[in-house]
């Protein structure tokens, strides 16, 4: 694919364009990052296409869609009898791109045991396939790409430091197609006529009101989201006009817009996973270990984005008046104590979910 297939003139997706145009005519290894969808294997071909290597052969490995036992073998091949099951010789992706480009998509999820192996290849540019003690030199040039926040990961250590600065020379980040709404029309007419050719049909005209959704849908999935939706317009298209289902797509795009701020997302994932552990905070299989969190610091932040669970209203209590003294009355449920010679009884999960309690219920309680 050469660089001129690639469609868009919005401003972040020229400073795209320019990036390539910059890294493209040197070996360097380029790092690729941007939300699913968002066409990271369409930029690393062009980045290949516009390389003095476009004539050479250009290698594409998902290292999330190759199981970790094999994933080893695929990259630098096996001799025959290397392990149960290897009755030939194999040569692996690694020689496969000599001389040209090997692009390895979701390198996030490389297992962490191949990591100091691919590390030494990328700085040695030398293989041994499994079985061989023989050294066979190449010459490649990779591109990795990922959906991940790699140097998070990097301060976790899910991913080698390493690795990452080796892979991280030249870094490209894509904008999702959300941000480069600019582009929406040209790709929407690329789609149109690329599946009408396929489908041997003729659409020459794309309504008004179907382009204004398209454009100011969110598009979560992005390009590849884009793509699958003109695809199943132009099908169900009878005539010269596209035909789209409006109102599946604007209830998905209603769904898909109630999260705008960090904020947002950070309150929706804790009470997702709150819910998913029956709002238990403490303990190993509380929300605060799902989260990663020190139990006091989630509670902290359950109090800062006003989460609670819901209880039952006492008859005299009203929506007004458990709003107005929610911060006042936002206590834990007790634990067990003793009260002379009785012990009080408590729940037997003593860790979950801050409840809400009203001035009617303390009263009652005796409190």
């Amino acid at each position: 694919m050469s660089k001129l297939d690639l469609i868009g003139s919005s401003e972040k997706f020229r400073a795209v364009l320019d990036r390539i145009d910059m890294v493209a005519p040197v070996d360097s290894a380029v790092m690729i990052q941007g939300e699913t969808g968002t066409g990271k294997e369409v930029i690393a071909q062009a980045i290949h296409q516009a390389s003095p290597r476009r004539h050479s052969p250009f290698v594409a490995v998902n290292c999330a869609a190759i199981p970790s036992a094999l994933l080893e073998s695929e990259l630098f091949g096996h001799e025959r009898g290397a392990f149960t099951g290897a009755v030939a010789q194999t040569m692996g992706r690694f020689q496969s791109a000599d001389r040209g480009t090997l692009f390895l998509d979701e390198i996030g999820d490389l297992p962490l045991d191949l990591q100091p192996k691919l590390l030494r290849v990328l700085q040695e540019m030398q293989i041994e396939r499994l079985g061989s003690g023989r050294t066979i030199q190449l010459d490649v040039r990779v591109v990795a790409a990922t959906n991940q926040d790699l140097w998070r990961m990097v301060q976790y250590r899910k991913f080698r430091a390493d690795l990452y600065f080796r892979l991280n020379v030249f870094p490209i980040t894509l904008p999702p197609l959300r941000e480069r709404k600019d582009d929406i029309p040209f790709l929407v007419e690329h789609f149109v006529q690329k599946f009408a050719r396929r489908q041997g049909k003729s659409i020459d005209c794309i309504p008004e009101e179907i382009m204004e959704v398209l454009v100011y849908h969110d598009w979560p999935g992005n390009i590849r989201e884009l793509q699958n939706v003109v695809e199943r317009a132009v099908i169900i298209t009878k005539g010269p006009v596209l035909e789209l289902q409006v109102a599946e797509l604007m209830a998905h795009s209603a769904g898909s817009t109630a999260i705008k701020t960090l904020a947002d997302a950070e309150r929706a994932h804790i009470v997702a996973t709150l819910e998913a552990t029956n709002w238990v905070i403490g303990g190993r299989h509380g929300a605060a270990t799902q989260l990663g969190l020190p139990r006091t610091t989630l509670i902290t932040m359950m109090q800062r984005h006003r989460i609670f669970r819901e209880t039952s209203a006492h008859p005299a209590e009203t929506p007004e008046l458990r709003a107005e003294t929610y911060d006042r009355f936002f206590v834990p449920v007790p634990r067990a104590r003793s009260q002379g010679s009785c012990s009080v009884q408590e729940p037997e999960d003593t860790d979950r979910v801050y409840q809400q309690s009203s001035p009617a219920r303390r009263t009652a309680g005796g409190e």
